[in-house]
C-alpha cells in the first residue's frame, strides 16, 4: 500500500519506519535540506537520530509529490497520515483540500487553541464529509516504536472501511492496532492526558511521592470522564488504550514531553525556557488553556486542568498549584 506521512517529527518518522515494514511509505517534511539529508543518510538526524530509515521509506520536501504518492496506490487504497501538531493540522488540511483524498488519518492529540475544536471537527471543516477520516491514537513513545518494541494503538473512525484499511496497513509483529467508532472518546482521552502529565511531572519534581502521583492520575481520569461524556464520548473508551493506557504512559514515562514540562516547572524554569530546551512540541501546553475555557463554558469541574493552566499562563508557582488542589473541600469520590 502507498502511504504518505505528512510531518517528519519524531512520531511521524517513527510510525513511518514501522509502516515501511510492509508498505511503500513516503515521509514529507517542510525542511528541504533535512529531507534531502534523511533520504541520503537514511536517518532523521534532527528529530529521531539513531534510527535507520528502511529502504522502502522515502523522504521528500515536495508536497505535491507526497500527496500524489498517497493517491496513486496500485491497489487504489492509498493512505494519508497527518503527523502534525494540533496547531499545524488546519494549515496542512487547507493545502490538502485541493486533492481528491479518500483515506485520511491524523496523529495529533489536543484541542485547537482558539476554536476549542477536536481534530476530527477541524478535518470535517476543511475536507468535508467525502473523505474517510480517523484518529490513530494510544500509548506510544516514538523512540520505542522506531526501535520495534511492542506497542498497541487504536484507530477511531465512523468508517469501518477506514478502520480495516489502517489495521491492514499498520498491524505487524511489534504494532497491534485495535479499532473504535468512538472518535470523541479517543480524542478527548488523548488530549487531556497531556495536561495531567504536566501535573504529575510537577508533583514528581517537587518530590511529593508515588501516592500523590497516583491520586493526580486517578482524579485526572475523573476530569477526562466528565469532559468526554459532556462532548458525547463514551466512558468505556476511557478504560482502554486511548484513555487509561495513554494516561499511565504519559504521566509516568520519562520519555514523555509533557511530563518533562512538569518536571522543569517544578525546578522553577520559565515556560519559554522549557520549550526552547525541549525542542519538540508538548501538546499539553497549548491544550491546557483550551480545555480550561471549554470546561468553564460547559460548567464542568476540572480543577487539575485549571491548576496546570494557572502555572503555565498565570504565573502561579508550582508548589502553590499543589497546595490549592490539596486544600479543596472533600467530596464524594464518584462526583
Amino acid at each position: 500500500m502507498n502511504i504518505t506521512v505528512l510531518g517528519a517529527g519524531a512520531w511521524g518518522t517513527a510510525l513511518a519506519i514501522s509502516l515501511a515494514a510492509k508498505n511503500q511509505v513516503l515521509l514529507w517534511g517542510r525542511n528541504q535540506i533535512a529531507m534531502e539529508s534523511a533520504q541520503i543518510e537514511r536517518e532523521n538526524q534532527h528529530y529521531l537520530p539513531g534510527f535507520r530509515l528502511p529502504d522502502s521509506l522515502k523522504a521528500t520536501a515536495d508536497f505535491h509529490a507526497a500527496l500524489r504518492h498517497a493517491l496513486d496506490s496500485n491497489d487504489g487504497e492509498g493512505l494519508l497520515i497527518i503527523a502534525s501538531s494540533v496547531s499545524g493540522l488546519r494549515p496542512i488540511l487547507k493545502q490538502c483540500a485541493a486533492y481528491p483524498l479518500r483515506n485520511v488519518v491524523w496523529l495529533c492529540k489536543g484541542f485547537e487553541e482558539n476554536t476549542r475544536l477536536l481534530p476530527h471537527q477541524v478535518v470535517r471543516q476543511e475536507l468535508g464529509e467525502q473523505v474517510l477520516a480517523g484518529a490513530l491514537s494510544g500509548p506510544s513513545f516514538a523512540q520505542e516504536v522506531a526501535q520495534g518494541l511492542p506497542c498497541a494503538l487504536t484507530i477511531a473512525s465512523h468508517s469501518p472501511e477506514l478502520c480495516r484499511l489502517v489495521v491492514t496497513a499498520a498491524h505487524n509483529p511489534s504494532l497491534r492496532v485495535y479499532s473504535s467508532d468512538d472518535v470523541i472518546g479517543v480524542e478527548v482521552g488523548g488530549a487531556v492526558k497531556n495536561i495531567l502529565a504536566i501535573a504529575t511531572g510537577v508533583a514528581d519534581g517537587l518530590g511529593l511521592g508515588l501516592n500523590a502521583r497516583a491520586a493526580l492520575m486517578t482524579r485526572g481520569l475523573a476530569e477526562i470522564s466528565r469532559l468526554c461524556t459532556a462532548l458525547g464520548g463514551r466512558l468505556e473508551t476511557l478504560m482502554g488504550l486511548t484513555g487509561v493506557g495513554d494516561l499511565i504512559l504519559t504521566c509516568t514515562g520519562n520519555l514523555s514531553r509533557n511530563r518533562k514540562v512538569g518536571l522543569a516547572l517544578a525546578e522553577g524554569k520559565s515556560l519559554e525556557t522549557i520549550i526552547q530546551e525541549l525542542g519538540h512540541v508538548a501538546e499539553g501546553v497549548r491544550c491546557a488553556q483550551a480545555v480550561k475555557a471549554l470546561a468553564f463554558e460547559l460548567n464542568i469541574d476540572m480543577p487539575i486542568t485549571e491548576a496546570v493552566a494557572g502555572v503555565l499562563f498565570e504565573n502561579v508557582a508550582s508548589r502553590d498549584m499543589i497546595e490549592r488542589l490539596l486544600s479543596r473541600n472533600a467530596k464524594i469520590e464518584s462526583n
